[in-house]
């Protein structure tokens, strides 16, 4: 049985070191300014528990793909900073994830003070593939909170990864699932446990191999797997359209054209689309039926009538679970079908009572992106690739430690 947060601060924390593994990999402009701060506003309910309740914290998170080097790029400077405004209390950042400043600064908390490591993965041992190298450093990151420290896992977008600080740490620490993991856990397995039929999936972004294994996971449960995104042309395709220069995987046609012979009636794919001449902004877009892209062109959203289609198929449904966008929602001429799908989407929440839970990833992020009422859908997951692993059955490492 996994420990909470709640149990942890029964024990009680005042004046005890709480290490806290956080999801704060939020998106970053050329400037270095968060474009989404989504998953720092998730982490607020357990950083404020422990802060309110005396502990000392120390918060360890990633950002970006700084491949075990020191990159000031992806420094958490400006998530430091964020933090401090959200929590009114200023947030030091350490000059180092396990050193002597980390250890100094660390050390010097008082009741009730923060204090963030920078990058964890600017050490290679927080991804290694050696378990010895990664319990090394999760050793280290441990010392940081003392004889008398725990571990407080809340970062659900890295527990499908076996990484230092969200497996180890556990290891080397008493554990506890922050109210993050509790509830995201909690959430998405009553979707893949229990869902309410009508059970609706809908699934895009890019590559049809990336969600293979949730459509044959769900195409049991569900009563109707929709299809968008750039994923979509391989389905396409294996229906003999032409899709000129769309995206498309040609070594998944073959699995696309099994799908849909052993699960047509209730894929649902594209019958229009939404095509550019390039990949840009700016470029002219035409609506096309599927089997009349231009030649040279692309399809880059979901068309008005496949828009419509799917629509219809959410008024109808009690459980919805969505995981990646309809097209490229970043260029707003090519954002329609997502918008659609997501408008849909709270229609069916508000009016059908249906439960809807919004994948995380990029569908989490194109309903902020494109203005939408966060509070229009049942649950907004902060982790796409640990939202889809857990409806898919998977073993999530960083939670299945805590048991």
């Amino acid at each position: 049985m996994t420990k909470n947060l709640q149990q942890l601060l029964d024990e009680g924390v005042d004046g005890r070191h709480v290490l806290v593994r956080s999801d704060l990999n939020v998106p970053l402009d050329d400037d270095g300014n968060i474009t989404d701060a989504g998953r720092i506003d998730a982490s607020l309910p357990t950083l404020k528990a422990l802060l309110d309740a005396g502990a000392k914290v120390i918060v360890m998170a990633h950002l970006g793909r700084p491949k075990g080097e020191v990159n000031p790029k992806f420094s958490l400077a400006p998530v430091a900073e964020a933090l401090s405004e959200r929590l009114g209390q200023f947030v030091p950042l350490a000059a180092d994830v396990s050193g002597e400043d980390a250890h100094e600064r660390a050390n010097g908390l008082t009741e009730g003070e923060i204090l963030l490591l920078e990058n964890v993965r600017f050490d290679p041992r927080e991804t290694s593939k050696d378990e010895a190298e990664r319990a090394a450093f999760a050793d280290e990151l441990a010392a940081l909170a003392a004889d008398d420290g725990a571990f407080v896992s809340d970062g659900f977008g890295v527990v499908h990864r076996a990484q230092a600080s969200v497996y180890d740490v556990a290891k080397a620490l008493p554990a506890y699932a922050g109210y993050l993991v509790d509830k995201e856990v909690a959430t998405l397995n009553s979707v893949k446990n229990d869902p309410a039929h009508p059970y609706v999936v809908v699934l895009g972004g890019s590559k049809v191999s990336d969600k293979l294994g949730v459509i044959e996971a769900l195409a049991e449960k569900a009563d109707q797997i929709i299809i968008g995104g750039g994923m979509c042309y391989t389905f396409l395709a294996a229906q003999g359209h032409d899709v000129q220069n769309s995206l498309l995987q040609e070594d998944m046609v073959g699995t696309c054209k099994d799908l849909i012979e052993r699960f047509g009636e209730k894929l649902l794919l594209p019958v229009d689309v939404a095509a550019g001449a390039e990949f840009a902004k700016d470029t002219e877009k035409r609506i096309v039926g599927v089997d009349a892209i231009p030649e040279g062109w692309m399809g880059l959203d979901i068309g008005p009538e496949t828009a419509k289609r799917y629509a219809e198929a959410l008024a109808a449904s009690k459980t919805v679970f969505w995981n990646g966008p309809m097209g490229v929602f970043e260029f707003p001429n090519f954002a329609d079908g997502t918008k659609a799908v997501a408008e849909a989407m709270i229609a069916a929440t508000k009016d059908n009572g249906s439960f809807t839970v919004v994948g995380g990833g990029d569908s989490a992020a194109s309903v902020r992106t494109l203005g939408l009422d966060e509070d229009g859908f049942s649950h907004i997951s902060t982790g796409g690739g640990a939202s889809l692993e857990l409806i898919e059955g998977k073993d999530l490492p960083g939670v299945s430690v805590l048991n």
